[in-house]
């Protein structure tokens, strides 16, 4: 895990499904559930969205905080 990726997190933008167009770093905890009993899909959006769903279940949703732009 790395800076970069948390940038990630509340920059990049899911590319489908019922949140497109949502910043990954504010899908709700239930479609992380979702994504981590289905599979996440491949690629970077699985990984990203594999730490999101790390994050989210752990309640360190805080630690994304400093990198939001203001």
């Amino acid at each position: 895990m790395n800076v970069e990726q948390f940038e990630l997190l509340v920059t990049r933008v899911m590319p489908y499904g019922k949140y497109k167009g949502r910043v990954i770093a504010d899908l709700p905890g239930h479609y992380l559930n979702w994504f981590a009993r289905e599979g996440f899909p491949p690629g970077e959006i699985g990984r990203l969205l594999a730490l999101m769903h790390e994050i989210d279940h752990n309640g360190l949703k805080s630690l994304l905080e400093p990198f939001r732009k203001k």
